[in-house]
């Protein structure tokens, strides 16, 4: 029984990587047919959805404390609603295997942030971290630095600002004192990003046109899946797994994800892109080691 209970928090885990890596080219699919702001918004109305009827079934749904509300705006604002769309805006120029890897890469960023805001001393082997996913980052955009490239650049700097906005995100939930659990805040945090989003993508990508085959598809699995069983998943094995464990174990999303780009959509594994995945790993194995 026992052993039961201790293969159950990573059979969760495998299957969260899973679920992740998986998401990358559904969500390159999704962003072809639907707008990537208004995929934004529909993915997290359907996340919230779920969250909602999930913590009603463990009757933990309430109107969320006054104490929390600002973990709500910054997770809803950052983690949720900036990553989103910038993610999406990328997708729309770059093949989703080589954007999962820079997305993912939001460890490295937080230990610098960590040192300015919260006053922690990196260790030596944290800022080799840094410097080595800076080099994985220079590794995998070096093909666009030429006068076609330039949609391309911009689609990193997008990635870049995603990981960045989350990375933030992280910096905020560690000063956090939470009065509610972090599951019973999931669905407002959803909620409020697709507010968030809505305006946004009536303004810049006007009405909301006809959703496809493809498109319903991909939101039927990155809403519900990729989005709430995420954010349920990370949140329950949490409470078991170390972070250092859950950090290498989520390594292996991005790698998974060009896998699977690479079988279903046919995306070119390269050199540079190759030496960008074993540079970044790398940094985000120092970092988060550092900050274990």
């Amino acid at each position: 029984m026992a052993t039961k209970r201790m293969a159950r928090p990573h059979l969760l885990l495998a299957l969260l990587v899973l679920a992740w890596a998986i998401s990358w080219p559904v969500i390159k699919i999704g962003v072809t047919t639907v707008p990537p702001i208004w995929f934004g918004v529909l993915r997290y109305v359907l996340a919230a959805s779920c969250l909602f009827g999930l913590v009603a079934l463990r009757r933990e749904l309430a109107v969320p404390p006054r104490s929390d509300w600002p973990l709500i705006a910054v997770s809803a604002v950052l983690q949720m609603g900036a990553y989103s769309a910038l993610t999406g805006l990328a997708l729309t120029v770059l093949p989703p295997g080589r954007a999962s890897v820079l997305a993912f890469s939001t460890p490295i960023w937080v230990l610098p942030l960590s040192a300015w805001w919260l006053h922690e001393r990196p260790s030596r082997s944290g800022l080799f971290g840094v410097c080595a996913g800076l080099l994985g980052v220079v590794a995998i955009a070096v093909p666009s630095l030429r006068p076609a490239g330039s949609r391309q650049l911009l689609a990193y700097g997008m990635l870049m600002g995603a990981a960045a906005a989350w990375a933030i995100s992280i910096v905020f939930v560690r000063r956090h004192r939470f009065t509610a659990t972090a599951l019973a805040l999931a669905p407002w945090q959803a909620l409020a990003a697709a507010i968030l989003l809505l305006p946004i993508a009536a303004l810049s990508e006007g009405a909301l046109p006809p959703i496809g085959w493809g498109g319903a598809a991909s939101l039927a699995y990155v809403g519900p899946v990729a989005t709430a069983f995420g954010y349920w998943a990370v949140v329950e094995t949490g409470r078991h797994l170390r972070a250092s464990t859950m950090s290498t174990a989520l390594l292996a999303a991005p790698s998974l994800g060009i896998l699977f780009s690479a079988l279903t959509l046919g995306e070119v594994i390269g050199p540079s892109l190759v030496a960008g995945i074993v540079l970044i790993g790398a940094g985000i194995r120092l970092a988060t080691t550092a900050a274990a």
